[in-house]
């Protein structure tokens, strides 16, 4: 294998953690599971042709600004605007034509909805109905059947009274059972992800998207930039192919080699690539040894730097498919980047069968002459497979997403479980797997995996809160390994302890705790960057932990992370709170160690 460390010097920056793929490489159902059967009329593919032809299109209302009637027009309505700032008598027409059109559309919104729900609450409506009499006696509303003037009313309160439009959508929001409908949390996201990945749809290439990333930080800056293949998310097709993405991507490199480190993406339902075989492999001296495939192609050949996976999407990440790769990463160091938080993006089909019960780890089950005293007086009848009760797919992510998978990847006692589970021999004479003995001969233990997004600020907090917590604690207790996963104070194997650990242990402890205890295990920043939650005080605390201040990684999420700032706006917030010394590892050194392959 080629040695693929950064060239020397390395870049004073490195982010971990970046996104350039364009709106042609996203499944049109996003909204699937969010807006019910409504779904089908947002694709996100009508929003992307709307927003390129918004953009570059010389008809469209964002090219107007640039054309001379479009100038003169505003300069008019700023003269308006201005001199009914300006001048004290236009300053009471406006506050006058403004009250007749608030009270004209309050009456329409009284008669359509407002009045209805008052009765329905049983409250008088007579003191309303007098006053909307008055009003109408004394010619102080309008009043007219003409949809096309209620209209024109309605976008002059919209455009030139802003405390008039406040006090209608107020009420509106208090009193309509329509407005009630609008979006949750939730949902309220999933906006912002469509307008953020609608933001950037207009680039029909990435390396326009690389542009306006680079541009952001200091010259000789490099970019781990991570690919995405969402056709397996259960959200419809991508107008473009993976294998376009991934194309554009090896252009990229070849233009940019100093700047970027373009990884592969892996999901273990993908079998090929065009026609060309995603992962095909034999076995040499108990060593992986890639066939001529994809992988083989940009890993070997094109030299990209590592693999990305995303869970969330709806599969293990000890899926058994996956394997055989993970074992030609372990041998060659090739990095992993694993997406590690809640978010939007996330299986949107079904929940399978498969997933009632996870695959390994086990549940206590109360029985008939089991010890209270704890596990270590129960046998292994006594333990039955961990449910999964999850039945939203926002929940399910969870299930797919959560650290403690990985504990099935790196340790030997669990993978061997993994591997008996397997019905493909080949897979088991890889590992040296021995069924009667209940053994293995190969590991995954010097995995390189680094957990994006560092499970979350969601879980940063949760770990702050988590002042009584026997788990939240161990990091305090035991700052050489943090938790303990599999055995108690007397190395004694607990069955039950991974069931403990899932349901209660933040996920801030369980990454810190895999960091300390394997010493190839990363995490990175990305997204939870952007959060001014307390996450930059526990952030210089992490950083001054011996072990865990070399496993951290600056990374951004660009251009996901967006809707909430900018990247040079977060860079500025990094390289300001922490000491130089702490940006320079995290920036500079820790990533040049995680790219570096054997």
């Amino acid at each position: 294998m080629t040695d693929t460390k950064p060239s020397s010097p390395p870049p004073k920056i490195i982010n971990c953690h970046t996104h350039i793929f364009t709106g042609d490489y996203v499944p049109p159902y996003l909204a699937r599971t969010l807006a019910g059967p409504a779904y089908v009329l947002l694709p996100i593919t009508l929003f992307i042709r709307i927003a390129r032809w918004w953009y570059k299109s010389k008809f469209s209302p964002y090219q107007w600004r640039f054309q001379t009637w479009y100038k003169r027009i505003a300069r008019t309505l700023y003269r308006i605007r201005i001199g009914l700032t300006r001048y004290f008598i236009l300053k009471l027409i406006k506050l006058a034509v403004g009250l007749v059109i608030l009270l004209s559309i309050f009456r329409e919104a009284y008669d359509w909805e407002l009045r209805g729900l008052l009765m329905e609450r049983n409250i008088s409506t007579r003191q309303l109905d007098k006053f909307q009499t008055l009003l109408e006696k004394n010619g102080i509303i309008i009043i007219t059947d003409s949809i096309l003037l209620k209209a024109v009313l309605l976008i002059i309160l919209l455009l030139f009274f802003q405390s008039g439009k406040n006090l209608l959508l107020f009420l509106l929001r208090k009193t309509s059972a329509f407005f009630r409908m609008l979006p949750g949390k939730q949902s309220t996201e999933m906006i912002k992800r469509y307008i953020n990945i609608v933001r950037y749809a207009r680039y029909r290439r990435q390396s326009d998207i690389f542009t306006k990333l680079t541009n952001q930080y200091p010259a000789g800056s490099g970019m781990i930039v991570l690919p995405m293949d969402m056709e397996f998310m259960g959200a419809g097709k991508p107008m473009k192919p993976y294998s376009a993405q991934m194309a554009d991507l090896a252009r990229i490199k070849i233009n940019h080699p100093k700047q970027i480190y373009p990884f592969v993406f892996v999901d273990p339902r993908r079998t090929h690539v065009d026609e060309q075989v995603f992962f095909d492999y034999e076995i040499e001296n108990g060593k992986v040894v890639l066939k001529d495939c994809f992988i083989k192609d940009y890993i070997e050949t094109k030299k990209f730097s590592g693999f990305k996976i995303y869970p969330a999407l709806g599969y293990f990440p000890f899926d058994e498919v996956l394997l055989p790769l993970w074992k030609y990463a372990a041998d060659n160091g090739i990095p992993i980047m694993t997406h590690c938080i809640r978010g939007v993006i996330y299986y949107r089909g079904k929940k399978k069968k498969a997933w009632d019960e996870h695959p390994i780890f086990k549940q206590a089950m109360e029985k008939e002459g089991s010890s209270d005293d704890g596990d270590n007086e129960m046998s292994e009848s006594d333990f039955e497979p961990m449910l999964l009760p999850q039945m939203k797919m926002v929940e399910l992510q969870d299930v797919f997403t959560h650290p403690l998978n990985y504990l099935c990847l790196l340790d030997p006692a669990l993978l061997i479980q993994v591997i008996g589970l397997s019905k493909d021999e080949k897979l088991k004479q890889l590992f040296g797997y021995d069924s009667s003995a209940q053994t293995i001969t190969q590991h995954l233990k010097d995995l390189k995996i680094c957990f994006g997004h560092f499970g979350g600020d969601d879980e940063w907090i949760r770990y702050f809160e988590k002042d009584r917590d026997n788990y939240g604690s161990q990091l305090q207790k035991h700052p050489d390994r943090g938790i303990n996963f599999l055995r108690n104070e007397k190395n004694e194997i607990k069955l039950g302890k991974p069931e403990q650990i899932w349901k209660s242990a933040d996920w801030y402890s369980i990454i810190c705790s895999l960091m300390l205890q394997y010493d190839h295990i990363y995490a990175d920043i990305s997204y939870i960057l952007h959060s001014d939650a307390g996450i930059l005080p526990l952030l210089k605390q992490t950083m001054k932990h011996d072990t865990l201040k070399t496993r951290v990684l600056y990374g951004s999420d660009f251009y996901v992370v967006r809707n909430h700032k900018s990247d040079k706006n977060m860079l500025a917030t990094m390289s300001g709170g922490l000491t130089k010394e702490e940006f320079e590892q995290m920036a500079g050194v820790n990533p040049v160690k995680y790219l570096e392959r054997k």
